[in-house]
């Protein structure tokens, strides 16, 4: 079969479940999908059709990816069964519920496995709250290539589909933080057969359903969201080098980041060949050249050969991946490695509201496999009378990753379901206590937010909707959300409905009433927003806005706060060591700090995730956000432990630890004025008889004293999919 090839309308999809059920839907849902031949047998099942090897302890929620797919082929009449956390010495842990019928699905599990173990200056953590008892070392560096590995030992012939955010995320070759080196796309080092990127509901069940209809896995090769591995470029397809893929005009200037830069700055969308307004703002990618008529295209963006050791040329295939993410306009891709050509297709089309509701309240427990007893997994316990409203994000944070796994394009659950899920945790969860810890998702307002027109979304390669201001096409209208807000505090024992996902501030002063909305009745004394930085160069290189948004939402909050007669107060978090900053950016910073009387009680430097756009940054010295070239300028990047620490004393100016090391630096920079005692004075000039107490014990002093942690993966609960770099 060939390579996929884009139908004329590219909604034109299978619904998620309409397929025709597979034999098995007679024996009905399992309790709990088996991990276990014994648990097998009490079901009456002599194999599974399909079986999921995963890194993080089974809990059956729709928070956790491996419940999501095993529920999902569940529904669609297959035998699914879970291998969660196995040993991974030798392939005997992987032969315990037998070989599948159809094929192996890999999951690292809802974390990168090198960000779960590690900490941003690459120490072991200890811990790993997605393991039972909190124990850490339950899964190995690397999950899905080991896991995969060992699959292979134990039934080398049985197809090996890979998946979860690492997969994603590795699918070409790869900056990797960890080794400090640029490394192949990990299907070929897991030598799985297919790799499903992104929310795969759509991939892995079209997957099933041919390979139970016997078509070979070598052959499934038109499927949205997969990449795999083939020797050659089909003949009847057209090659097109990225290298002659041109931008045509200059990234949006910046405009002062201490002014509100909303909507007001806010420019359309590029459309290619469209003649679109503000031609100044636009960056479309254009072709040279065209296909002809008869001839489909697929753009070959560097080779790994290429871009291990060239940063410019890496930095380009960044950008021209990040270019080909939507749905509507996206075309293939293709990378050598070595002799080998790496074929990416387009991404998923998303699903419809009706479908996502039906993914959500397939019949999930809502808790861990029993196997587990009473040990406390914290990432369910985090998360386990929160509800996911919504996936993707249209922020664009360079640093985030969750866009390049769920995308650009909102996929918004129904009002009705939210609501029945609600009722679900009230009647069913023993724990429930009347307090709901999250409506939410990726972002907890873009909930129904979207492109006013579906042509212009159809041609779009903006990798923001709302940097460097928000577009003028896009929805920002919050008001459904009120409407959901208040019909869930309304549920009869729902007492306190709050909202823990990251919020975009820009939008939100978009519809004050949303503002007032959110801080009389879903603050639980204090709000997480995310401004990271105060200074252009740092600003502009993350796509996050300028300071006067940020202002403009302080605003509001405090008005609404005390309107309601409440004492509440707004954390604002801060990214250390972004590429883009230099030392004086830190030392602004922690200026701003210190005027607003903030204090920072633990923080984490920049983490390099794969495949963001500022790991590419990280690396490569070069701005992706803009056309590269050999000669482009080179940007600051902090790479070195020392300078690294430097950003992070910054933002613990106040700790007496990080004085010499301030003081220190200050002198360099030609700062020393701002050593003293004085208010405006960042450091004392000497050291302390005794260390000072770092975090005020209570009243507003100690409520503004807060922890910065950044990840480039989601802060919030770490069992949900979620972006909180609001």
């Amino acid at each position: 079969m060939l390579p996929f090839r884009q139908p004329a309308n590219t909604m034109d999809v299978t619904p998620l479940f309409s397929y025709r059920k597979f034999w098995a839907e007679c024996l009905g849902p399992a309790p709990e999908l088996p991990m276990s031949r014994a648990e097998m047998d009490a079901l009456g099942w002599d194999s599974c059709d399909i079986i999921i090897v995963t890194g993080d302890a089974y809990v059956d929620h729709p928070s956790f990816g491996m419940a999501v797919i095993g529920r999902l082929l569940e529904a669609q009449g297959f035998r699914v069964g879970i291998i969660a956390q196995p040993a991974w010495d030798s392939a005997e842990p992987f032969k315990v519920l037998g070989p599948p019928n159809l094929f192996f699905g890999v999951a690292a599990g809802n974390m990168d496995s090198m960000i779960n173990r590690y900490t941003a200056d690459r120490k072991r953590r200890n811990d790993d709250a997605y393991t039972p008892g909190n124990e850490g070392n339950r899964r190995p560096d690397r999950a899905v290539i080991v896991y995969s590995q060992r699959l292979r030992e134990a039934y080398r012939d049985v197809p090996l589909v890979i998946g979860s955010i690492e997969a994603s995320l590795r699918r070409i070759a790869h900056y990797d933080y960890w080794s400090d080196k640029v490394r192949r796309s990990i299907l070929l080092d897991s030598r799985a057969d297919l790799l499903l990127y992104g929310n795969a509901e759509r991939a892995i069940v079209e997957v099933a359903h041919r390979l139970a209809a016997g078509e070979p896995i070598h052959t499934l090769r038109d499927l949205r969201g997969t990449a795999f591995v083939r020797k050659r470029i089909p003949a009847d397809w057209q090659v097109i080098d990225s290298t002659s893929i041109d931008v045509v005009g200059p990234l949006a200037p910046r405009t002062n980041p201490y002014e509100d830069n909303t909507s007001s700055s806010g420019a359309s969308c590029a459309v290619v060949g469209s003649g679109a307004a503000d031609p100044a703002r636009a960056e479309p990618i254009t072709l040279v050249g065209t296909a002809t008529a008869d001839r489909q295209t697929v753009i070959r963006i560097p080779g790994y050969e290429q871009v291990k050791d060239d940063g410019a040329l890496y930095a380009h295939a960044s950008r021209i991946l990040h270019k080909e993410t939507n749905p509507h306009n996206a075309r293939p891709l293709v990378q050598a490695h070595g002799d080998r050509e790496l074929w990416l297709n387009p991404p998923p089309i998303p699903l419809e509201t009706d479908e996502l509701d039906r993914v959500f309240e397939l019949p999930y427990t809502r808790l861990p496999h029993s196997s587990y007893g009473d040990a406390r997994i914290p990432a369910y316990e985090m998360i386990r009378h929160s509800v996911n409203i919504m996936r993707g994000c249209f922020g664009g944070c360079t640093f985030c990753s969750i866009t390049e796994h769920e995308g650009r394009i909102i996929q918004n659950r129904s009002e009705d379901s939210i609501i029945r899920e609600v009722e679900r945790i009230r009647d069913t969860s023993p724990a429930f206590t009347g307090v709901i810890s999250d409506l939410g998702g990726p972002t907890a307002n873009m909930w129904r937010l979207a492109c006013k027109s579906k042509e212009v979304e159809a041609k779009c390669r903006k990798l923001s909707c709302v940097f460097p201001g928000i577009c003028k096409n896009l929805n920002t209208d919050q008001t459904p959300l009120i409407q959901l807000y208040r019909r869930a505090r309304s549920v009869p024992g729902v007492k306190k409905v709050l909202i823990a996902s990251g919020l975009r501030y820009d939008l939100a002063v978009e519809t004050p009433a949303y503002v007032e909305e959110l801080v009389t009745h879903h603050v639980g004394g204090y709000l997480k927003i995310a401004p990271e930085h105060t200074e252009e160069g740092p600003l502009s290189k993350m796509m996050k806005p300028g300071m006067g948004s940020y202002d403009r939402f302080r605003a509001l909050f405090e008005k609404y706060s005390k309107a309601a007669g409440k004492e509440q107060y707004l954390i604002p978090y801060f990214i250390a060591a972004h590429p883009g900053t230099s030392d004086r950016d830190m030392m602004n910073l922690a200026l701003w700090l210190k005027r607003n009387k903030f204090r920072a009680d633990q923080v984490q430097t920049f983490y390099p995730s794969p495949m963001a756009t500022a790991t590419a940054m990280y690396h490569s010295g070069k701005n992706p956000l803009q056309r590269v070239t050999r000669h482009s300028d080179t940007m600051p990047t902090v790479r070195k432990l020392g300078q690294r620490k430097l950003h992070k004393a910054f933002l613990r100016y106040h700790d007496p630890d990080n004085w010499p090391l301030l003081r220190q630096a200050l002198k360099k920079m030609g700062r020393a004025d701002l050593i003293g005692n004085g208010k405006l004075h960042l450091v004392p000039p000497r050291q302390p008889a005794r260390r000072h107490q770092t975090v005020a014990p209570g009243g507003p002093a100690g409520a503004q004293a807060f922890a910065t942690q950044h990840t480039g993966l989601p802060r919030n609960p770490p069992g949900r999919r979620k972006k909180s770099r609001r």
